[in-house]
């Protein structure tokens, strides 16, 4: 409802009037009567002096308000004392701070103060603080007025002010602003003639984005010109003024210039008479407008910019035309500045009396500086030519007003019409008549959650993504009526009798000095429509709800919201209380008639946390009496039915939350409900106390639902239960409002706080699902598995639950079929197979194999009475919970494996345990896949996973640290490869575990370590055919691209390339890739050796346990490998003696191009597939090619021998726990055979390398291979020569020369023809030599020509020796 209220009064509003009208009487008034009609018949009545001082014959408008109906002097002096504030001038300001009143050269200002009534209760009242004349020249009077409230730079401000402005324009033209107290601060001449209108705007955050910020400014409105004064320089100039002021009246020093001030100035063109004038502010047109505008002005050829213009909008109204519309580009008109005029003297004791003439009270005349009688120089004004406007020879406008959106204005003229003006487009969209003399305001109003409790107040820093409304009020003087009208089409909304020498006050800004920054926080009070009632000495405000804006008030809709919003106040008072709101909010839900909104109000109150259940019930008591009630015209059905099931679910939480706790419970023992012995159970709680010991020390679950003493609100209920004709049914809620509701109806029952019966007896009575409720009872029963396992003897509750859910009314047993598989069972056992709770899923699958069997029995019981068959019935649902609860026992088992950890870290993510139906959805191999993964995440050897299930190892492979460090995994290990003989049987262990491994070596192939351990698995498989399939997929799915890759690199660099190039192509560094190469030979090796083999062996059978053959999914990596072709062996070995290559070129850094040693055939051969057949290389080969391979073959042998003598295990070998010289040797040699290089050659050529290098022991060793001895002999000899001849003739030491004078001349010549550089190791010992030479000696023939020639070596070496 719209209201007027009272807000402040006036102490001694008759001391206003009898000050501003002090010398008005009788006499007075006839004279000016007389004057204004001796202006109207002859000009020559007026003098020259008058001509000059009243430039606009306007002035004496502003001046003297002449009334109408004059009949003698006693009427004349009755209306001047009724209507006397119709004369004066008035501005309050926005923040109800200070009221100026104003009548031609005086002036008062009145500020509300805090006084005691005639009770002694304080109130609210308009005190005069300042009073006296505001002109300073002769026949100057005031026009305009404007309060304008100063922002605080204080950050402790909350938003008050921190002082006001008085602006007050005068028909002379000066523009001056004074304090509160009346001191005068600037004075300022900024156009000739007089000031018509003073208007302000102030900065307003904007609603949106789309809104564009408006700077603030005062507009000072001439006849011809309108001066533009920018709010922020403004803002400084005032602060300063006023600091200078205060500082020159109490110290006495010179006042200081202010800065200038900043303004535009424009000349307003086409208009023959303006009477007032809006300013807009900055606009943007769109591009359609700002087309449009360019072909008006410019014609077909006129030119567009890409960007549109931001222009100042001003609006002005009078006549010729009735209203025009104005444009100004931000860039068209530079600011001026102009010198300040102070109203300070430069001495103190001017300033002092020009400041204390207000202070103390004095109510003379102002004492007019000489210099001011000189006026300043005027600044020329900027054309600014009218845009168009609405036309109206006849019609003149008097006031217009602009809406706080900055959207709309309204527009009073002398025909007593008031049009609502639409500013963007320019046009008039709504008209009233009838009001002569009309005042007009507005008042915007949010929408907000709560009632408003602002009076009408627009807050700044309020959220304004609510929808707005505004009103526009009316106030018709002549009628005594103020009206409130929604704007543009809406009714009007409120109308109020009130007095017809009122006076109507709107603002229209608020405070100066603010903007987006400093505006944060602030909480200014600002009323923007106020009513003065100097009959009665009140000022009142205008207060308008925002679902007035809606439709009409009549409208029941319009009601309907809001008691609504009423209710939804109500609702959020913090300090609600039955006795003093219950009765007000139970009248608002029975005065809403239509059903929808009944609902929402029943809605919004149901879901309040805080009102007592009590109280909710006896709403929905007696709004179900109202809706029984005899005289109800109609009876909504769905109304009825949400009413009557909300008190149902009310009933049933009221029941839950206030079950006997004291109560005798039902006891079962668990081993009776199991039917076990007492060994049985042992086992059983065994197992489960050690998953429980696992799971608290792994903390791999978190209670999604923290249990407390209280139960939840019953918002709760309300929310996640609704309900139909066939009962109640649960929500699609989330998981955690779901825990929450099962957590009410069923966990005291489980932990044995209340009865069991008792609680599915009130769910009985609500007409509840039980196959909900079971699932409710499931998930809450699942979500505390800790709990649950510190107390295993709630499984006796649960399976009372489940047996009196089973036998509750709506359960569908079908009794004639037995073997039928019953919804509610299947929905429970789905809900066990998907939860990775295990051991509360055994337990779960415990109680419910015995309440189905229960259930079983008594059918059967039932079916026995009535038919005589002697076959036992076995029920399905018996069968497949005894499924259930094998797969429980295998999946405890192996989740407890799976939260095993180890002391060493994880190289990746922790492994994660896994549920029922994942295994069964994973396939045949789904088991075995998940113990690769927790193998490999946990690093565990491969020799762990071959522990037998007699405790005894697979062989002495694991060793004692391993046995160590693992020991904890090792009894749960045993007991989950007894579970499960087939699924992990070695052969499909293994397989999973080098796929595994493969596939993450393959996410990050600088991890060489997991292709290795791949490699490692894969060999120890035992089966050739599992073996031969599980290497022809690793090569085909992850090797060979990579392989292939690697050989065109190496082909392209023609040597080992660098790491950099190795991470381009290959995406992993230079030694990862020499590890890739050597276990791409031994899966090659592996691949050869199964191939061979599986010939002689037997294809196996692939099994699976009993309880897990339904799994259905992906195939097993075993049964992959037994799909797969055979290979063709010469093709293998062909790709075997590539692979080879690269290692050694990698190993060693060779400079080779790998192709460039195999022919065209041998070349196109490469990387096909394994089953194909292609042409291979055969028969004698190319003599060239030959000798290509020899000279790579004897690099690598020098390669080999060279790493030996640097001592670097790590690059004649993978493996770095192999002594010298490694693999290598033997590798060469092998690649020599496949290459048809003579071997033996090579065989020879390593000996003597190791001779070089000084290897003898290695070199005797190969030596023994070699089959020419001869040849090998004759090197040798050369490698004893060079020995020798180093140490005779370049250690030269005594003993060696003299021998060297008695050595035979063909052996002296002999020795000095050798090269000692030659020699790897020159400092060999001569004993070594000495066994060197003897050798030489035994391999060289008697009748061989340089046989002579080593005896006299040796003789010489070993006398040198001794």
């Amino acid at each position: 409802m719209c209201t007027l209220s009272e807000f402040c009064q006036f102490q001694d509003i008759q001391a206003v009037q009898d000050f501003l009208f002090q010398q008005t009487s009788k006499e007075d008034v006839k004279r000016k009567d007389t004057e204004h009609l001796s202006w109207e018949e002859d000009w020559g009545s007026w003098d020259d002096s008058e001509l000059t001082q009243q430039p606009f014959s306007q002035a004496a408008m502003v001046c003297v308000r002449e009334e109408e109906n004059l009949v003698d002097g006693g009427n004349i002096i009755k209306t001047q004392s009724e209507f006397w504030l119709q004369d004066c001038i008035l501005s309050l300001s926005p923040t109800n701070n200070l009221l100026v009143i104003a009548y031609e050269e005086r002036a008062v200002f009145l500020q509300p103060k805090w006084k005691p009534n005639e009770k002694g209760k304080e109130e609210l009242k308009y005190t005069i603080a300042w009073s006296g004349f505001l002109n300073v020249e002769e026949r100057e009077y005031v026009s305009s007025v404007l309060c304008i409230p100063l922002a605080s730079q204080k950050r402790s401000s909350t938003g008050h002010p921190d002082w006001t402005c008085i602006v007050v324009g005068f028909t002379s033209g000066y523009v001056r602003f004074y304090t509160e107290t009346g001191v005068l601060l600037l004075s300022q001449l900024l156009n000739e003639g007089p000031v018509l209108k003073l208007k302000c705007r102030t900065y307003d955050v904007p609603r949106h984005a789309g809104i564009a910020e408006q700077h603030e400014e005062v507009s000072i409105l001439y006849p011809s010109a309108l001066v533009t004064i920018d709010g922020f320089s403004l803002y400084q100039s005032l602060r300063a003024c006023r600091n200078q002021v205060a500082k020159a009246t109490a110290v006495g020093t010179e006042a200081i210039q202010p800065p200038p001030l900043a303004y535009k100035k424009w000349g307003l063109q086409d208009m023959e008479g303006i009477m007032d004038h809006i300013s807009v502010g900055i606009i943007t047109p769109c591009p359609f407008d700002q087309m449009k505008v360019a072909s008006v002005l410019g014609g077909y050829n006129a030119t567009i910019k890409s960007s549109s213009p931001a222009m100042a909008q001003y609006v002005t109204v009078g006549t010729g035309p009735f209203t025009s519309f104005f444009y100004a580009l931000e860039w068209s008109s530079q600011p001026l500045l102009s010198h300040v005029a102070l109203a300070v003297a430069s001495k103190l004791t001017s300033a002092f009396l020009t400041a204390a003439s207000g202070w103390l009270g004095w109510k003379g005349r102002q004492v007019a500086d000489p210099q001011q009688k000189q006026k300043p120089k005027m600044e020329p004004a900027t054309a600014l030519p009218v845009r168009f406007g609405l036309p109206d020879s006849r019609r003149c406008g008097e006031s217009i007003t602009l809406s706080p959106c900055n959207t709309l204005a309204a527009i009073t003229d002398e025909f007593g019409r008031v049009t609502i003006l639409d500013l963007q487009r320019g046009l008039a969209v709504r008209m009233w008549k009838g009001y002569r003399d009309a005042q007009v305001g507005w008042i915007q109003v949010t929408e907000e959650s709560g009632d408003s409790d602002s009076h009408g107040s627009l807050q700044p820093s309020e959220p304004r993504h609510c929808r707005v409304a505004q009103f526009l009020v009316i106030y018709a003087p002549r009628r005594g009526i103020l009206e409130v009208w929604s704007t543009q089409q809406g009714p009007r909304v409120a109308a109020f009798n009130v007095g017809k020498n009122c006076r109507l006050l709107y603002a229209g800004y608020r405070i100066l000095g603010l903007n987006n920054v400093t505006c944060q926080g602030w909480l200014p009070h600002t009323y923007q429509c106020c009513l003065v009632e100097p009959s009665s000495c009140k000022m009142r405000t205008i207060n308008v709800p925002f679902h007035l804006s809606l439709s009409d008030k009549k409208s029941e809709q319009t009601k309907e919201l809001h008691l609504l919003k009423r209710i939804r106040s109500l609702l959020k008072v913090e300090d609600f209380s039955l006795e003093a709101n219950g009765k007000e909010l139970q009248q608002l839900l029975l005065d809403i008639k239509h059903p929808l909104f009944k609902k929402q109000g029943i809605e919004h109150v149901l879901n309040s946390n805080y009102l007592p259940v009590p109280f909710l019930l006896t709403i929905l008591n007696v709004l179900l009496d109202t809706l029984h009630a005899p005289d109800t015209p109609c009876i909504d059905e769905n109304l009825l039915l949400y009413c009557q099931s909300q008190k149902v679910l009310l009933t049933l939480y009221t029941t839950l939350t206030q079950l006997d706790t004291t109560a005798k419970k039902q006891e079962m023992d668990l081993a009776t409900l199991l039917g076990l012995e007492e060994d049985g159970l042992n086992a059983i709680l065994s197992v489960l106390e050690t998953y429980h010991q696992i799971l608290i020390n792994t903390n791999s679950t978190t209670e999604p639902l923290q249990v407390t003493a209280n139960p939840p609100p019953v918002s709760l209920l309300l929310g996640c239960l609704g309900y139909d004709k066939n009962g109640m049914r649960v929500r699609k809620v989330d998981e955690l409002q779901a825990l929450k509701l099962g957590h009410l109806f069923f966990w005291r029952g489980l932990c044995g706080d209340v009865s069991v019966p008792e609680t599915c007896s009130a769910l009985e009575t609500s007409r509840c699902d039980p196959e909900q409720l079971a699932g409710l009872l499931l998930l809450i029963w699942l979500s505390r598995e800790k709990d649950i396992l510190e107390n295993p003897s709630m499984t006796c509750q649960l399976f009372h639950f489940l047996s009196l859910l089973s036998r509750m009314q709506g359960f569908e047993s079908k009794d004639q079929d037995p073997q039928a598989v019953l919804p509610f069972w299947e929905q429970l056992r789905g809900g066990c197979q998907q939860s990775h709770a295990v051991g509360a899923v055994y337990l779960a699958a415990q109680a419910g194999c015995v309440a189905a069997q229960s259930l079983a029995n008594s059918h059967t019981t039932t079916l026995e009475e009535n038919a005589v068959d002697p076959w036992e019935a076995v029920s399905l649902d018996g069968e497949q919970w005894n499924l259930l609860l094998r797969q429980a026992k295998d999946i405890l088992q192996l989740n407890t494996l799976f939260l095993c950890c180890t002391s060493k870290p994880c190289h990746s993510e922790t492994s994660t345990t896994t549920s029922i139906k994942e295994l069964l959805e994973g396939g045949r191999g789904s088991i075995a896949d998940c113990v690769a993964r927790w193998a490999m995440h946990l690093w565990l050897p491969p020799a762990m996973l071959q522990i037998s299930k007699d405790g005894n190892e697979n062989g002495d492979e694991v060793k004692d640290s391993i046995q160590q460090e693992f020991e904890h995994i090792t009894a749960p290990l045993k007991m989950v490869l007894m579970s499960f003989p087939f699924s992990l049987e070695p052969d499909m262990l293994h397989s999973h575990c080098s796929w595994a491994n493969v596939v993450q070596w393959n996410k990050d192939p600088e991890e060489t370590r997991f292709i290795e351990r791949a490699v490692d698995h894969l060999a120890r498989i035992c089966n050739p055919h599992i073996q031969h399939g599980v290497s022809a997929m690793m090569w085909n799915t992850f090797l060979v691209e990579r392989l292939s890759a690697t050989t065109l690199l190496i082909d392209k660099v023609c040597k080992a390339p660098k790491d950099r190039l190795c991470r381009r192509d290959l995406g992993m560094g230079d030694k990862a890739a020499t590890v890739f190469l050597s276990c791409c030979c031994e899966l090659l090796q592996i691949l050869l050796e199964a191939d061979i083999n599986r010939d002689e062996a037997e294809i196996p059978t692939l099994e699976v346990e009993d309880a897990w053959a339904g799994a259905e999914g992906p195939t097993s990596i075993p049964e992959l490998a037994l799909d797969q072709h055979g290979v063709h062996y010469p093709l293998v070995q062909h790709h075997y003696v590539l692979c080879r290559l690269l290692h050694a070129t990698l190993a060693f850094g060779l400079r080779v191009r790998p192709l460039s040693l195999f022919d065209a055939k041998g070349k196109y051969a490469f990387f096909k597939d394994f089953s194909t057949l292609p042409l291979l290389p055969s028969g004698e080969m190319d003599p060239e090619l030959v000798s290509l391979r020899q000279q790579f073959l004897l690099r690598l042998v020098s390669a080999v021998v060279a790493a030996i003598a640097s001592g670097t295990p790590s690059i004649t070998s993978v493996s770095t726990d192999q002594k010298l010289p490694g693999p290598w040797p033997e590798r060469a040699i092998e690649l020599a055979l496949h290459l048809q290089v003579n071997e033996d050659f090579l065989k020879q050529q390593y000996a003597v390398e190791l001779y070089n290098a000084g290897h003898d022991l290695l070199a005797e060793e190969a030596s023994r291979a070699v089959s020419d001895h001869g040849g090998l002999a004759s090197q040798l000899l050369l490698v004893a020569g060079q020995r020798l001849c180093y140490a005779l003739l370049h250690i030269q030491t005594k003993d060696g020369m003299e021998l060297l004078a008695r050595l035979p001349p063909t052996l002296c010549t002999w020795l000095k023809a050798m090269d000692p550089s030659l020699l790897h190791l020159k400092d060999v010992p001569l004993r070594v030599t000495v066994r060197l030479v003897r050798h030489v000696v035994q391999f060289l023939p008697e009748r061989d020509g340089q046989y002579h020639l080593a005896l006299q070596l040796l003789d010489a070496v070993q006398i040198l020796a001794k």
